[in-house]
């Protein structure tokens, strides 16, 4: 069972039954609430509930609440890997029991609309047209509508009304009058293909409805099923000392298991290479479009796929603590969340439906007294009414938007912690962007060298990169990688002296070759030390015999899609900031090279001041988003307006964000706060339709200019334009850059 417990109180996840329209998730909403120390939130597009409760209450009682008020209410059974729950069976199968009732309502009202309303069959036919109506009619009332009946019986009996009262109501008004006006023959004045025809618009709207909703859930659905079902584990045998491979479920995977994955297989869970090369494709879990080569020591996260090589894997998450199981939560408890803006839509769902019947009847009084007592006159603008109204437009608005906008961060790498982020990046005007591995890669490349004299830059490059292809530092790697880019052969050494802090020693042939500081040399010639005063990046010496010969440069380069992902922050209204804590010149080489003012870069800051300057800034009136992926960025991160932590950093600074970003890309910045602030923006623009929709249309039809049967179409399709215009976000992000 999904539950958890925190002080003293305990959490479940509810599969919900039932609902049709806002007034019902805004009733159980409600009656949950009421129960002392019980917080409940009820998603209508999920069709889920979470509720909070404390010790002295059950799960039981939970759902005994719930079903008390007419729903039905199952705890949802998660498996610890795939994600999986009822509530997706439940949905396949409804949404076929709604198709079948859709096609036969559909055949049937068509037939019921030929035979009222083209006269050469009307007239031909006479009262034998009418019993054939009827008949025709009966089972689209009686079956097909059966759950809007159902819907409204049971809310009824709780004193309650929703969307399916509204349906129940109208329908079984022009139904109920004109089975009358049949069996007693006192009027001829029948509308049967009202019945039959709305109640046909009615499920046809709702088909496609859930049909959108369910693809709006695909992105959810499809990191559940990412997972891989079996692993190919390594076991040591007590008696030959061998390992041999056992293949096994991925449930029964254990941290320090160790793992086969093959070309083309998925990685089973979290964990660090051990033996192997391969690259990784990583672009369904995190969004990077790029694969990513990987090596003993490197990690490796579950679910993406490996390329080419064979890997040997040490588990070090497995279940509910690996990268995707956090990544489903979290898309999971943003789309079960609410945004601000909901909650004006929830308070006036709940008192809508009653609104509305008390408007409708007085429609119908209105009407009576100006006809002078025409009962038939005056039951259609009612029944139109009651059609009309009915808010489904309005319960979907948010959640339908929440669903696509999270589901597509989720699939772009980006994780909008909850729905109340949205409004924050509405209102951000600046970002404050780490240079270590934001702006730039994080590792350090040879840039530049600078002789002295008449050594040629590659004689000087092979000598450094000979001595330093002796010591792991990164600065030497950074010198072997560059000359070998270069073509530059790397000699033997012999005698190899590591300088802790200084640098390193080793004889080429019979010359001892000095790489390091500039403390290491007697002389250093002015070429060389304009090089290291230059600061753009960190210099090192080559040089014999007390003479340094060449200065050889290494830097954290840019990424090269940080420039193009400034300029988008720009054109999203942001002004950017750089902190780092590295030295004036690089900081502002940096800055340049990407296209950040100058004036905005605060170089050498100490990581417990990085909180500072967020603070200084919100100071002078600016809403800040602070991007960064350190143990030392948590402070800044809780205290910015907006914290965006780079997945690739630590799980502190994760925690402290309100959005954490799986690609380590500046393009991901942009990505997540223009799909949010869009996000917002759908939403609203669903609210307007609704509230306009229901505002202009049911005075429309209180003076008799929508007949039911235009009332039921606007009404089915006023849903399903909310339900698409949501469905857009799935294709942000998809244009090319």
């Amino acid at each position: 069972m999904s539950t958890s417990t925190t002080n003293e109180h305990q959490q479940v996840d509810l599969a919900i039954t039932g609902m049709t329209c806002a007034s019902c998730s805004a009733r159980i909403e409600r009656k949950l609430n009421k129960l002392d120390g019980v917080e409940a939130s009820v998603n209508l597009a999920t069709e889920k509930a979470t509720v909070t409760f404390p010790s002295a209450l059950s799960v039981a009682d939970i759902v005994a609440t719930v079903e008390k008020s007419g729903y039905g209410a199952t705890p949802l059974e998660r498996d610890r890997v795939t994600g999986r729950t009822p509530a997706m069976t439940h949905d396949v199968v409804g949404l076929e029991s709604l198709r079948l009732r859709m096609i036969v309502s559909v055949i049937l009202a068509f037939l019921v609309f030929l035979l009222h309303m083209i006269p050469p069959i009307r007239d031909g036919l006479g009262m034998a047209g009418h019993w054939l109506q009827f008949l025709l009619t009966a089972p689209v009332y009686f079956w097909a509508g059966w759950p809007f009946h159902r819907a409204a019986y049971l809310n009824a009996r709780h004193l309650s009304s929703t969307m399916d009262t509204l349906v129940s109501v109208g329908t079984t008004a022009a139904m109920g009058w004109s089975i009358v006006a049949l069996f007693t023959g006192f009027t001829h004045d029948m509308y049967f293909e009202v019945a039959a025809v709305v109640i046909a618009f009615l499920l046809v709207g709702r088909y496609i409805e859930s049909r959108a909703k369910a693809q709006g859930r695909s992105a959810l659905t499809s990191l559940m099923e990412l997972g891989a079902k079996d692993v190919a584990v390594l076991r040591h045998e007590t008696g030959s000392g061998a390992w041999t491979e056992h293949r096994i479920p991925v449930e029964e995977l254990a941290v320090g298991d160790r793992f086969v994955v093959r070309p083309g297989e998925k990685v089973a869970t979290d964990g660090r290479v051990i033996d192997g090369t391969s690259v990784i494709d990583a672009s369904m879990v995190t969004g990077e479009s790029v694969p990513v080569e990987v090596e003993a020591g490197d990690d490796v996260v579950g679910a993406t796929v490996n390329g080419h090589g064979r890997l040997i894997v040490e588990a070090k998450r497995v279940g509910s603590e690996t990268t995707l199981a956090r990544i489903t939560e979290l898309v999971e408890q943003a789309q079960t969340g609410k945004a601000p803006v909901q909650r004006l839509a929830d308070r006036i769902s709940a008192v809508f439906v009653p609104v509305v019947l008390v408007f409708a009847v007085l429609t119908f009084v209105v009407w009576l007294i100006a006809t002078g007592g025409d009962v038939a006159r005056s039951l259609m603008p009612m029944v139109a009414v009651l059609i009309i109204a009915c808010p489904c437009a309005l319960g979907l608005a948010t959640p339908t938007a929440l669903l696509t906008g999270t589901g597509r961060g989720a699939q772009l790498g980006i994780l909008i912690k909850g729905p109340q982020i949205l409004e924050s990046t509405r209102r951000v005007d600046t970002v404050v962007l780490d240079k270590t591995g934001t702006l730039t890669t994080g590792e350090p490349v040879l840039t530049e060298v600078v002789t002295a004299g008449p050594l040629p830059e590659l004689a000087a490059l092979k000598a450094a990169a000979s001595v330093e292809s002796g010591s792991e530092h990164p600065i030497a790697r950074a010198i072997v990688d560059g000359a070998r880019e270069r073509g530059v052969e790397i000699a033997e050494i012999r005698d190899f002296t590591n300088l802790p802090g200084e640098g390193a020693r080793a004889f080429i042939k019979d010359t001892e070759v000095t790489v390091g500081k500039p403390d290491l040399f007697e002389q250093v010639p002015p070429a060389l030390q304009a090089a290291i005063d230059a600061g753009t990046g960190t210099t090192v010496l080559v040089g014999w015999a007390g003479r340094a010969h060449a200065a050889i440069t290494v830097a954290d380069t840019p990424r090269e899609t940080s420039a193009a992902a400034v300029q988008r922050l720009r054109e999203l209204g942001l002004t950017p900031y750089l902190l780092t804590g590295d030295n004036e010149h690089t900081a502002r080489r940096v800055a340049e090279e990407v296209g950040i003012d100058p004036a905005n870069v605060h170089a050498g800051v100490l990581p417990q001041d990085k909180f500072a300057h967020v603070q200084a800034l919100q100071e002078q009136g600016k809403v800040v988003a602070m991007v960064g992926d350190g143990v030392n960025d948590a402070a800044a991160l809780a205290q910015a307006d907006l914290g965006m932590a780079m997945g690739s950093g630590t799980d502190v600074a994760a925690e402290s964000a309100d959005i954490v970003l799986m690609r380590s890309d500046v393009h991901a910045v942009a990505d997540a706060i223009g799909l949010s602030r869009k996000t917002l923006r759908v939403i609203k623009e669903n609210l307007v339709w609704a509230f306009g929709y229901n505002t202009l249309a049911i005075p429309l039809a209180a003076f008799g200019l929508l007949t039911p049967l235009i009332a039921g179409g606007a009404m089915a399709l006023s849903s399903v334009l909310v339900v698409l215009n949501s469905l857009r976000l799935r294709g942000y992000g998809r244009q090319p850059r």
